[in-house]
């Protein structure tokens, strides 16, 4: 039996250009362990508009050295920490090493906090907001942060950081060696309980078990070198403490986090330490968000030529209909150094990995140069996070999912962007603006972003509306434990540590022998692979495609004009039922072409403006085939290639588009070339 239906959406849910839905209540979650219901520059303009090329950031930019990995995948046995909850010395190596099993992860919080004297709902809200819990199998996060506490360690990081990291100093503090912090999880929470109570030392306060006292010290453990910052992780500590949480987590330990709403926390000396963020009250972020300032450069260039960006006047002069979610590929720090060269591409914002630190480069209103695409780089807001999208394994922290998650809320309600994954994109879906283009197309931020967990926090989480014969499946994997194989995350051809995943791998048919779908667009010989670059036969998590068959186990969906099928166990789904609009090939029409913009028909070009050629991509949709409808819009082209924005024009047509789910990358259709319909009605035949 598939699964239960839930209510049936409106018959025009999927084509509503409405604002988004609204932030979520923040009860306490139920817990998680129950059944759930290209390589290459791309430029920064398109081929029609010849400006300052340079390669946006990727996935597939420059190869980053990833470190040795060599025992750090393997279980390492936990230290013996029964029996130290009343004692008030740190337990000698041999006698930690003497225990042969390790304990529960709610125990490690429970054996840590009577240690150290922190409260346990003190030391389980910061890990949740470093790691959700996590150990990640040693692995380090994309700011170098190993384990629950994510306890940091240069000499293991992935991306050549430098000076002390936290590890080091829980070593002290411990007496447990830092490579032993870095990958045992149950010593792991014990430096995070122990650099904790340093900081509320240091603050001349006593390790009361009052988590109400302890604001000040968590703001310090977030590491922030920004006042701003420190007090916005410490909030959401004591907010997720509030409301509780609780999960499985991805070691397959059960950790809750009761709700307390009863606690206050009292705020002391944070709010003196620390220099201001620069230009904190221009950027453009919700109240108590983290945010500065810091410019991208808008200046002519010799030679004729300027940088980076565009000056507009969105969503007056045109709207703002998507945010498009990037991974940076480099350290924070290079990051705003590249942002800052007036001869590279730009981006709206930046975000930090390790504590969700927010800086502004671009305003809303003007058209940054980010997507690779034109058409959606004058529609869109782009939005950096501090990352490595596959360099073994690294894993995005909770602090800047929640940050992240803050900004979209709130840049989706000023603008009346739809809380959707047709609106709210991964560079990785945008598409190609001619066939040419569609290969060097970036991947970020890749299959190990957590889209389910991104959405529950956007307020929008990602649930079945429709039935069996809904017609529709949106993709909703488990991503803890759904854990699908991807190579040439540390080297080509090399498996990629088991981790978990937002994407399904597609094949031909249904069984994990046949070969992966094709992608004629990606490579020559359109083989796909399992490479960690390489989406070609792979949907993700809140995309919604066309059911076109099932058997057994698997579900077969419309995917590059062609059935593509992927594994959806009963006990184990990974999509769930929907409900929608989906095109199909008009009457009489073989086939269709697809766009990779929605650019307007040469009539609506005033005198001056180059017009744009309207050209298909490689790809078709045959009659009988179906695809999920994103949006709707009329054709539109923002010219501007002029320094002088007095010289910018922007053209509306009058031809209408269809946004559709064509493969992992989304696409358009004219509307004159389909006909569009309910995903529950039967085509004929």
């Amino acid at each position: 039996m598939r699964r239960t239906p839930a209510a049936a959406v409106p018959l025009a849910a999927s084509l509503v250009l409405a604002g988004p839905a609204s932030p979520p209540a923040w009860s306490a979650p139920a817990p998680a362990w129950s059944r759930h219901q290209a390589s290459g520059a791309t430029p920064a303009r398109s081929q029609q508009e010849p400006s300052v090329a340079a390669p946006a950031l990727s996935g597939q930019k420059a190869s980053i050295a990833a470190p040795a990995l060599s025992g750090q995948r393997a279980s390492i046995a936990a230290p013996a920490l029964s029996g130290q909850r009343a004692s008030g010395t740190t337990p000698a190596r041999s006698q930690q090493e003497a225990s042969g099993a390790a304990l529960s992860r709610q125990r490690a919080f429970q054996v840590a906090a009577a240690r150290y004297g922190v409260p346990e709902q003190i030391l389980l809200g910061v890990s949740y907001l470093e790691s959700r819990w996590d150990a990640n199998q040693g692995l380090p996060s994309t700011s170098g942060g190993y384990g629950p506490m994510h306890l940091t360690d240069p000499r293991l990081a992935l991306h050549g950081r430098h000076g002390p990291g936290t590890a080091e100093r829980a070593a002290r503090l411990t007496g447990i060696p830092a490579d032993r912090l870095v990958r045992d999880p149950d010593a792991n929470v014990l430096g995070g309980a122990a650099l904790l109570a340093r900081h509320q030392k240091a603050l001349g306060r006593s390790a009361s078990r009052d988590p109400a006292g302890w604001f000040d010290a968590v703001a310090r453990y977030s590491g922030a070198t920004e006042a701003g910052s420190a007090r916005r992780f410490a909030r959401e500590v004591f907010a997720l403490i509030e409301r509780g949480a609780g999960r499985v987590t991805d070691d397959g330990r059960q950790v809750w986090l009761p709700a307390a709403p009863e606690i206050a926390p009292r705020m002391e000396h944070v709010e003196r330490e620390g220099p201001p963020e620069a230009g904190a009250g221009r950027a453009e972020c919700p109240k108590g968000l983290a945010c500065e300032w810091l410019p991208a450069p808008y200046r002519e260039l010799p030679g004729g030529g300027y940088g980076n960006h565009d000056r507009s006047d969105r969503p007056r002069r045109h709207r703002i209909d998507y945010i498009v979610i990037h991974d940076t590929e480099e350290t924070y720090g290079k990051t705003l150094r590249l942002v800052d060269d007036p001869a590279y591409v730009s981006w709206h914002y930046t975000i930090r990995s390790s504590d969700g630190h927010i800086a502004q480069h671009v305003r809303a209103r003007d058209v940054a140069w980010h997507a690779g695409n034109w058409y959606f780089n004058a529609k869109a807001i782009g939005i950096e996070h501090e990352g490595f999208m596959a360099k073994a394994g690294a894993w995005y922290t909770e602090a800047m999912y929640r940050a992240s998650a803050r900004l979209v809320r709130y840049l989706a309600r000023r603008y009346g962007i739809p809380l959707d994954r047709a609106h709210i994109l991964g560079h990785d879906n945008v598409p190609g603006t001619v066939p040419g283009t569609v290969a060097a197309m970036h991947v970020d931020p890749g299959p190990y972003w957590d889209w389910g967990h991104y959405f529950e926090l956007l307020g929008n989480p990602i649930r079945s509306t429709g039935g069996d014969r809904g017609g529709l499946v949106t993709i909703r994997t488990d991503y803890a434990r759904h854990r699908p194989r991807y190579t040439g995350c540390a080297e080509p051809g090399e498996p990629c540590p088991p981790h978990g995943s937002s994407s399904v791998w597609l094949h031909t048919a249904p069984s994990d022998d046949a070969p992966l779908v094709r992608d004629v667009g990606r490579r020559s010989d359109g083989a796909s692979t399992h490479d960690v670059h390489d989406h070609g036969a792979r949907a993700t998590t809140g995309q919604q495609f066309a059911v076109a068959g099932r058997s057994g186990d698997w579900t077969a969906i419309w995917y590059l004009g062609r059935r593509a099928w992927f594994h959806d166990p009963d006990d184990a789904p990974t999509a769930v039922n929907a409900t929608g609009l989906v095109v199909t090939p008009g009457p009489g029409r073989a086939s269709v072409p697809v766009y990779g913009r929605a650019y307007p028909e040469p009539q609506a070009y005033p005198k001056g403006v180059p017009v744009q050629p309207i050209v298909p991509l490689q790809y078709t949709i045959q009659q009988g085939q179906r695809y999920a409808v994103g949006l709707a819009t009329h054709g539109e082209y923002y010219h501007s290639t002029s320094f002088d924005e007095k010289a910018h024009r922007l053209v509306r047509g009058r031809t209408m588009y269809y946004q559709v789910q064509l493969g992992h990358r989304v696409a358009f259709v004219k509307a004159d070339d389909v006909e569009i319909m309910p995903s529950t009605t039967d085509l004929p035949g």
